[in-house]
């Protein structure tokens, strides 16, 4: 009789703790999906090599045309960052900024390749790079070093950035801050 209570008393608690499992699996939520926002180049596959006439290895270098799609129904702009995640100057806590330009339209889904130093098609402005210029920096790593990771990052915002051309990236992530709704990643190799 004893054992008996104990096998119910047991089997009670294993389906107190199952139920209560059960419920809390319910309440939990579920994770968003992935999102569907993509960024792509035509110049090269994720993830793999960067050709040569994007590089430092080619004296007329030009920046790769980039395309997005999906991005966030209430984009009212979008921001770009390439850096080279391999790299910072000095030891410091920014890695190398290659090329940021911001001020692209909402209805835009691309930018063709070869966009000039201080030029600003579209009302596109850019800003400095880690030569202090504004505009497309090529990758170029040291010739011994292992190839590098070049980041292309697209970033989808809720209002229209008020900053000049010229601006460092810092004050690009500032102005950026508590407006961002979607992002998407590009990423390149290059070495030499």
């Amino acid at each position: 009789m004893r054992r008996k209570k104990l096998q119910l008393i047991t089997v009670l608690a294993l389906l107190l703790v199952a139920g209560a499992a059960g419920l809390a699996a319910q309440q939990a939520p579920a994770p968003p999906p992935p999102s569907k926002f993509k960024l792509t180049s035509s110049a090269y596959a994720e993830g793999s090599m960067i050709p040569t006439q994007y590089s430092c290895a080619d004296p007329n270098a030009a920046s790769p045309a980039l395309s997005w799609t999906n991005p966030p129904n209430n984009a009212q702009s979008f921001a770009v960052i390439m850096h080279d995640s391999d790299a910072a100057p000095m030891k410091g806590v920014m890695d190398v900024t290659h090329w940021i330009f911001w001020g692209i339209p909402a209805s835009s889904t691309s930018v063709a390749a070869g966009i000039k130093p201080d030029s600003s098609p579209d009302g596109i402005m850019q800003g400095k790079n880690i030569r202090g210029v504004n505009g497309y920096q090529p990758p170029c790593p040291p010739p011994t070093a292992t190839p590098h990771h070049y980041i292309f990052e697209i970033y989808a915002l809720d209002t229209k950035l008020d900053l000049p051309a010229g601006s460092p990236r810092a004050d690009l992530l500032k102005a950026m801050d508590g407006h961002v709704i979607g992002k998407s990643t590009y990423v390149g190799l290059f070495g030499r």
